[in-house]
């Protein structure tokens, strides 16, 4: 039985730029932190890979978690940083805001890509998309009112 969704995870080739990013810039609070160390066959049988050594951070992104990612080996292969929302695979993450404007204001002078400013949804609400500093997708998403996300459950 699934009981919610806890946590999606980004792996990044700088932790402290992305942590610096999503803590300092977007917000989301530090929950936990650790890392291993090569040698740990749980974690490469987990990954499958072999002789991996890692960092991480998890954060709070209110009701669910997000995960940063620093494999120290094996070396991962960059991404695109513009790769298109369509490309299959994981497309956005999503973080539910309040004063979208203001927010996408403070992260656009702190140097973040947008594709456009926010939009007017009609009834559903405001969002845009921007990249964090590795080219992934953030939605920003501010709903009218708090009980319209209720009436999306089914």
């Amino acid at each position: 039985m699934i009981r919610g969704f806890h946590h999606a995870a980004i792996c990044t080739p700088d932790l402290e730029r992305s942590l610096h990013f999503y803590r300092d810039l977007v917000g989301l609070e530090v929950l936990s932190e650790g890392g291993w160390e090569s040698g740990w066959d749980v974690a490469d049988r987990i990954t499958d890979l072999k002789g991996t050594a890692a960092r991480w951070v998890m954060l709070s992104a209110g009701n669910a978690n997000l995960e940063l990612f620093q494999y120290e080996s094996p070396p991962g292969l960059r991404q695109d940083p513009d790769r298109p929302v369509n490309d299959p695979g994981i497309t956005h993450i999503c973080l539910e805001v309040t004063g979208l404007q203001a927010m996408y204001d403070r992260l656009v002078a702190a140097g973040m890509r947008f594709h456009c400013p926010p939009q007017d949804q009609g009834d559903i609400g405001w969002a845009t998309y921007g990249r964090d500093p590795d080219g992934n997708v953030v939605e920003l998403l501010e709903y009218p009112d708090p009980d319209h996300v209720e009436a999306l459950k089914l």
